[in-house]
């Protein structure tokens, strides 16, 4: 007879919902025994460690000594306490990436819900200043449902409240990657402006005709002067080649910065906050770390090592297709199918129906002289342009954080995958400095009431002032 399942609480089981169980033998004094232990939902053992069950019990009252306790020690912000909230509530349910989304009932997803949680802490708070930030879906889908809902929940607790869609390329980096922010401000305070470009980027899909105005950009004819846009060469050329095997976490560069990005990139943290002393150079080596991509199968391996290099490369230069008038590509009925030491087809059934064959996205280098699109959180290159211009392997984990204008000094954590995921949903760096340095010049009410604002000359690669 096995051992009797211990007495669990209400509040208990509420806990046991997110773990697994198992009863595990115990060996101790020489005695056999059954010990019941659990282990939180979606880790396997190798990464984490069982515990008992005895650690879970009494879980309300626990909660409300937490509760108590944080309340007793400020551990958590009060209504008052807070001077500027961000946030950037889940976008995957509204994002055009998701081919499952719930368009009948948008606010029926959880993940789309918490934009009802981020504004009820809003309500909550009422920090002096807002900032919200989601993808540019959220102004398609659903005829902007969700933008709408936040922005009319900002305005009936007496906020001030700006909506704008601003491009990352704008402002010194090698991707389009457009989103969306959402500014609010109580009526005691200097409502933030949008900052203008830095740099002269021509950006592709733009929201709908309905929010063109709410477009962070100059007016057609309206003076301007913009710095030249940043391409992909300016931002990683200097990285070390790596294969798709590669598993080291750190490195050193092996040549010199090549342009003024690669050069601010590479500056230390004491540097680009303008803590270093002037004219002292740091003597230990510089080390790169995260200089590693995804580990791609054998057969896509040499599927990608098919793919020539060079400018607009993609599936399509695989052998035995044909591309037909109407742009779908085909299997070439006329030779035999290449086959892989596998088994499988060297051509994938999946790169001829995604949309339809008409696609050049699968299996797609990206290259040098150009604006690469939008950096997600992972670089699956089923369905996207990844690969390196000259490497037979997709962009490493640095080579994406460059994309997004992370500094090297920054390190990312977990596994590969997780990594990938921490950098394709951020902000973009450079983005949210400029968004910054608005705020800085609303909270010292020095900015106009008009909706948009110009940043210093050289802004994107200047080092933080001191004083």
């Amino acid at each position: 007879m096995g051992k009797a399942m211990p007495m669990i609480s209400a509040g208990e089981f509420e806990v046991l919902r997110l773990v697994d169980i198992c009863y595990e033998d115990q060996g101790k004094s020489g005695k056999r025994g059954l010990k019941f232990k659990v282990r939180w939902k979606g880790y396997s053992s190798s990464e984490d460690t069982w515990e008992p069950i005895e650690a879970l019990s009494n879980c309300q009252e626990r909660i409300q000594d937490f509760v108590r306790s944080g309340f007793k020690s400020k551990i958590l912000p009060l209504p008052g306490d807070v001077d500027v909230l961000c946030g950037g509530p889940p976008c995957q349910g509204i994002s055009g990436f998701n081919r499952y989304r719930n368009i009948d009932a948008p606010l029926d997803d959880e993940r789309n819900h918490q934009i009802v949680v981020f504004m009820d802490i809003v309500k909550f708070l009422r920090p002096k200043y807002v900032l919200m930030e989601n993808v540019v879906d959220i102004l398609k889908f659903d005829k902007a449902s969700l933008a709408r809902y936040a922005l009319s929940r900002l305005v009936n607790m007496k906020y001030q409240a700006r909506l704008g869609t601003m491009a990352a390329g704008c402002y010194g980096l090698p991707q389009f990657r457009l989103r969306v922010f959402l500014w609010g401000a109580l009526p005691s305070e200097k409502l933030p402006q949008y900052p203008l470009p830095t740099h002269d980027v021509v950006v592709r899909n733009w929201p709908p005709l309905e929010f063109e105005q709410n477009t962070v950009a100059y007016d057609e004819g309206e003076p301007r002067e913009l710095e030249e846009p940043i391409i992909l060469r300016d931002a990683i050329s200097d990285l070390p080649a790596v294969t798709s095997h590669e598993i080291r976490e750190q490195m050193t560069y092996g040549m010199p910065p090549e342009t003024e990005f690669q050069k601010y990139i590479r500056l230390t943290k004491d540097e680009m906050m303008g803590f270093a002393q002037k004219g002292v150079k740091d003597a230990k080596k510089a080390i790169l770390h995260d200089h590693r991509p995804y580990q791609l199968s054998e057969d896509d391996y040499l599927r990608v090592c098919q793919i020539p290099h060079k400018k607009g490369a993609n599936f399509r230069d695989l052998p035995g297709l044909v591309v037909g008038h109407d742009n779908m590509v085909r299997r070439d009925a006329t030779k035999e199918q290449m086959m892989l030491p596998s088994g499988k087809p060297m051509v994938p059934d999946y790169v001829l129906t995604f949309e339809q064959g008409k696609s050049k996205r699968p299996f797609a280098r990206l290259w040098w002289d150009e604006t690469v699109p939008t950096v997600v959180t992972f670089p699956n290159l089923r369905n996207q342009a990844a690969l390196h211009p000259e490497q037979d392997r997709v962009l490493t984990i640095r080579e994406y954080a460059r994309l997004q204008g992370f500094p090297d000094f920054y390190r990312f954590c977990g596994t590969v995958k997780k990594r990938y995921c921490q950098v394709g949903n951020a902000v973009a760096v450079p983005v949210a400095r400029a968004l910054g340095y608005s705020l800085g010049i609303a909270v010292q009410k020095l900015g106009g009431n008009e909706p948009l604002m110009t940043l210093p000359p050289k802004f994107t690669f200047q080092l933080c002032p001191t004083d």
